[in-house]
């Protein structure tokens, strides 16, 4: 950006100054969101004013983090507070278990991916077990909506060059496929028929979700983070590898929340492949990002070191982009990293502060 180059030179503190008076100069009524993922902003919250001075409104904490206290906490600063919930890479499930582990092909378990574990999404217990925390954590605190996260094939493709297995093979898995296709599927990485079931089982994961959410806080948001991917991308890693289908599940989210990480997925040096991202994503479903669009995309970006690092003065840009229709609503990764970035978390607050209606 010009406005980066132009004040590259100038001390750190004049240079977040010059860029948030750029972002005064444009405010977005559109952005109804302005969030944190991954905590409670302590220090946010202790300064005069709290959260609200600091132009945040929405906090996304992990499902284990979530208590009756922060949410108290939180809710006094004026903040709308989301979980976020791990569907089917709860790896701990396997140590007693086994059975729930993904499978390949050749019919041996699948090793994780760089330390990524999934579930076998058709293991009945596992399921049954998450569905029941997910009505608990529901029932139990006055949360303002789910995340679902991790909702995808084992895999690890959180990164410039994923790990994407074919999984999975497991009997259970087999059997399931062969009654759904009256014994004609042949249940190999390439039969689009089996690509077209994996994607069905979790998107039937979806659709369960939305059932307890409506039964049990119904005027509460369901959305998900998920692969910020194309449907062209990596040959179609999207549905064929991760089983993501993203039109089947719309029908029961209120938000997608892609996660183009640019400095992770190899684009440190262009924030602008952020909006690219959403701009595709919102013509493959449909969402206008209009008001009365009854679903919405909330991207969630990053400005956190992982992978390649992501420079104070690239911020702006970064929220720019994760902010330009048609997304309604930001949030960013993450933070933990932020508690010791003063100078990060000055430049997401200017930005914040300034695009407020």
């Amino acid at each position: 950006m010009a406005l980066v180059r132009r004040t590259a030179a100038l001390p750190l503190f004049v240079a977040i100054f010059a860029l948030a008076a750029d972002a005064r100069e444009s405010r977005r009524p559109h952005i109804e969101v302005r969030g944190i993922y991954g905590g409670e902003p302590a220090v946010l919250m202790k300064q005069d004013k709290g959260l609200a001075k600091a132009g945040v409104n929405a906090i996304w904490i992990g499902e284990r983090g979530i208590t009756k206290e922060r949410v108290a906490r939180l809710k006094a600063h004026g903040a709308r507070i989301f979980a976020e919930f791990n569907t089917v890479h709860r790896a701990e499930y396997l140590k007693k278990h086994p059975d729930a582990a993904p499978v390949g092909p050749d019919g041996k378990r699948a090793e994780a991916p760089h330390g990524w574990q999934g579930i076998c999404p058709t293991h009945e217990a596992y399921r049954k077990w998450r569905m029941g925390a997910f009505r608990t954590l529901l029932r139990d605190h006055e949360i303002d909506g789910v995340w679902l996260d991790y909702h995808h094939a084992h895999a690890s493709w959180e990164r410039a060059e994923p790990a994407l297995p074919d999984t999975c093979f497991c009997p259970r898995c087999r059997q399931q496929f062969l009654r759904h296709t009256n014994g004609s599927g042949r249940a190999t990485p390439d039969d689009p028929e089996w690509i077209r079931w994996r994607c069905e089982v979790f998107t039937d994961w979806v659709r369960e979700f939305r059932e307890i959410l409506d039964e049990t806080r119904p005027l509460a948001l369901l959305g998900t983070f998920h692969c910020p991917w194309s449907d062209t991308e990596r040959d179609g890693a999207l549905r064929n590898k991760l089983a993501i289908d993203l039109k089947a599940q719309m029908r029961y989210l209120d938000v997608f929340s892609p996660m183009p990480y640019h400095a992770r997925f190899g684009h440190a040096q262009d924030p602008a492949w952020i909006s690219k991202q959403t701009t595709w994503l919102s013509k493959h479903l449909g969402i206008t990002g209009e008001p009365g669009d009854p679903v919405r995309i909330w991207p969630i970006v990053q400005i956190t070191d992982w992978g390649e690092p992501v420079p104070v003065e690239q911020i702006e840009a970064v929220l720019d982009h994760g902010t330009r229709p048609p997304a309604r609503g930001v949030m960013v990764f993450r933070w933990g990293p932020l508690r010791k970035k003063p100078q990060k978390r000055e430049a997401l607050t200017r930005f914040y502060r300034a695009i407020k209606p």
